[in-house]
């Protein structure tokens, strides 16, 4: 499946910034992190799926760095290839550095190879989106998704970022975790988005409570007001880190007894398949 340059741009920025944010602690005691590299891809991480031109005031809004380090940052990212700067707006771009760096990720990744077919044969048998993806930070991020969406127009693709809280596969990933990791989490949550929180906790437990019963998660327009869907975590196979299948569609398409009584049981074998 074709992806589109600006989604596998997103994608690179934070497969290029993938776990360079270790606790502060870690970083002061370790030899190996050099602070200068971790924060020119964070500059990279500030792209948004959809976004094209950030200025330096959204480069500091976003990271808190001064605003001198921020122009340094930029000036070697142009340099380097990975920005560009547009003159006339004043405001930079992704640029093709960052591009190769995406479609490289994508064509090397044996859980997406390995699942497009199946995710394919998913959607248009049960008419249904079907999405891979894996947790980030605090968010989870698409690196595959088959678009049949059974009324929806969203369009979300690879790089699209969702929701821990709300969304069935941040709920999926939130209930495989043992209880002093899930609280933990959880915990980060709260402080980092905390009127998300207030909104939302018990919502989250009510659906994490049922996940973990069920053996997959659910968001019935708690993401999206129009969106159904289920979610399961597992691990693929050779794979260390746990993914995450979703399937959705528009909640006038599909009803959640269909969700509960053949979408979520089809879902849970594909990925017992993938898992070997």
């Amino acid at each position: 499946m074709a992806q589109s340059s600006t989604t596998a741009i997103v994608l690179a920025a934070d497969a290029l910034a993938r776990d360079t944010a270790p606790a502060a602690a870690s970083r002061d005691s370790d030899p190996n992190f050099v602070t200068a590299l971790a924060r020119g891809l964070e500059l990279l991480r500030c792209f948004r799926t959809g976004e094209t031109m950030l200025g330096n005031q959204d480069f500091v809004r976003r990271t808190g760095f001064p605003k001198a380090t921020v122009s340094r940052l930029a000036g070697t990212l142009v340099q380097l290839g990975y920005l560009r700067y547009d003159d006339s707006l004043g405001k930079y771009a992704l640029d093709a550095g960052v591009l190769a760096l995406g479609y490289a990720y994508l064509s090397a990744s044996g859980v997406v190879a390995l699942a497009r077919p199946h995710m394919l044969s998913f959607a248009q048998t049960h008419g249904v989106s079907v999405s891979l993806g894996k947790r980030d930070r605090l968010e989870v991020v698409y690196l595959e998704s088959i678009r049949n969406d059974a009324g929806s127009m969203l369009g979300l693709g690879v790089g699209s970022r969702l929701s821990l809280m709300s969304s069935s596969m941040g709920r999926a990933y939130l209930s495989a975790l043992a209880p002093p990791r899930q609280e933990k989490l959880l915990q980060e949550l709260a402080e980092a988005f905390p009127e998300q929180w207030k909104a939302q906790e018990p919502a989250l437990r009510a659906a994490l409570a049922e996940a973990e019963r069920r053996g997959y998660a659910a968001s019935f327009r708690d993401w999206h007001p129009a969106i159904h869907a289920c979610a399961v975590p597992f691990r693929p196979i050779g794979e260390k880190e746990v993914h995450m299948l979703s399937c959705s569609a528009s909640y006038g398409a599909v009803d959640e007894a269909t969700f509960h009584e053949t979408l979520a049981p089809a879902l849970r074998a594909l990925a017992a398949r993938l898992a070997g």
